[in-house]
């Protein structure tokens, strides 16, 4: 007998966990996700002491579209008789280990979510009007069938350049910072590569176990600076789905052109991280009246060579006095952000594709894939999104109302109420102003 469900996602990230609960919970689909790793993992690497969300906990996996699921943070807390104590923490940011404990009792709940299994092929048979799921489980190969696709493979680390090639034991993406942090410390000198949250988090845990292992500290970032998140409150309304309705609606290259000018919404450090860190250079320099790390900003970091054993050197060029610079070190953190992941079955699916850019697919409001050949059976993306629907794609709060919208469009009825409320901003010139 053939396996047909209604609903196949690839890859089990807080987007497809989230929809996978939503379906759980308030529908009869028929739905299975899958996911490679054996149980539910969200940024392993990074999940470090004293590190939160940069979001509010109502942006768990389902408040914002329903405050009543037995799903929410709040109802986690409970459970696992956490609620005083998070009373009393007294805070609408949680801790990031937190979060991730959060997402793996829901996944624990639901049935539908199937870890272990490996999605290598989706394949779109038309004679079925269904798409082809070729598993792999426990070494074994498994054929299923499904009317529509939901993809939420998320991120992978973006290594610029030729330092992908770099890459080794000593020299490592951000993403697996934890996995060699007790080496990393045994070295006598280490050098941070990058300015955003996790480069920050990455130094600043540095900068506190120094003096117990007396290693040197580099910070460098080819921005101009070490800069601050935006955090203001109307700022953060454009992590809004007014503003989503909005941007998707602009022009492909004017939409490219904003992004470039959004990046402070996403790319900064947080204040009280970047408060944090210049408190603790302070006082360390009260008594060797000298900074313990170098810190430099403009530094374009183009190669990493090898000089012997566990030693290297970065070399590339400062970008506003156009000279080039090299600094001997034995470590390297290369926290230098993340690129969608598209499955390669995905991409090979471009000719059929109606496509925005020469790797951007073009998506509707409710990130559904757009074929040229109109066809029944569906496909959502839950990643490559940003041009689509704005820099804040990947925000937590924005894709649970994302799943409420693919929800009631695979159910063809409003289960979901998608809108939590407007915000004070008004985006665009609907009425016409003089």
């Amino acid at each position: 007998m053939e396996e047909i469900f209604d609903v196949v996602g690839v890859g089990i990230g807080p987007y497809n966990l989230g929809l996978a609960a939503m379906i759980a919970e308030s529908t009869d689909i028929n739905a299975a996700f899958f996911d490679e790793n054996d149980v539910f993992l969200w940024h392993p690497g990074m999940l470090l002491d004293g590190t939160d969300l940069q979001v509010p906990f109502l942006a768990d996996l389902i408040t914002l579209a329903n405050p009543q699921s037995r799903y929410t943070f709040l109802n986690y807390a409970h459970a696992e008789k956490r609620l005083m104590s998070f009373y009393f923490f007294n805070r609408f940011d949680i801790p990031r280990m937190e979060y991730n404990a959060y997402c793996q009792w829901v996944a624990g709940q639901l049935s539908n979510c199937h870890f272990g299994t490996k999605v290598l092929e989706v394949q779109y048979e038309a004679e079925k009007a269904a798409y082809r799921v070729v598993l792999l489980a426990a070494g074994k190969e498994k054929t299923v069938y499904a009317t529509h696709i939901v993809v939420g493979t998320g991120s992978v680390p973006l290594l610029p350049g030729s330092l992908e090639k770099a890459c080794n034991e000593d020299i490592i993406h951000s993403s697996d910072y934890r996995f060699y942090e007790k080496d990393i410390k045994e070295a006598r000198s280490v050098t941070v590569i990058g300015s955003g949250q996790s480069a920050a988090e990455i130094f600043y845990s540095l900068l506190q176990d120094q003096p117990n292992h007396h290693y040197t500290l580099n910070w460098f970032t080819r921005s101009p600076g070490f800069f601050q998140l935006e955090e203001s409150k109307i700022g953060q309304e454009l992590f809004s789905p007014d503003f989503v309705s909005y941007f998707h609606e602009l022009p492909y290259e004017t939409r490219k052109d904003t992004l470039s000018l959004l990046g402070h919404l996403r790319n900064g450090v947080q204040a009280k991280t970047l408060h944090n860190i210049y408190d603790l250079l302070y006082h360390r320099s009260i008594a060797k009246k000298a900074s313990p790390a170098l810190i430099r900003a403009n530094m374009e970091v183009t190669t990493i060579e090898k000089k012997g054993p566990r030693s290297y050197q970065v070399i590339g060029e400062q970008t506003q006095q156009r000279q080039t610079f090299a600094y001997k070190t034995e470590k390297v953190i290369l926290a230098t952000g993340y690129k969608p992941n598209v499955p390669r079955w995905l991409e090979a699916m471009h000719t059929e594709l109606e496509m925005e850019g020469e790797s951007e697919f073009k998506l509707t409001r409710n990130a559904e894939l757009l074929f040229k050949a109109a066809r029944k059976n569906r496909m959502f993306s839950l990643t490559n999104l940003e041009h689509a629907l704005g820099t804040s794609a990947t925000n937590l709060a924005l894709s649970v109302e994302r799943n409420a919208r693919i929800v009631n469009e695979l159910c063809g009825n409003e289960v979901f109420q998608v809108s939590p409320g407007s915000v004070f901003q008004q985006f665009g010139n609907e009425e016409g102003g003089s």
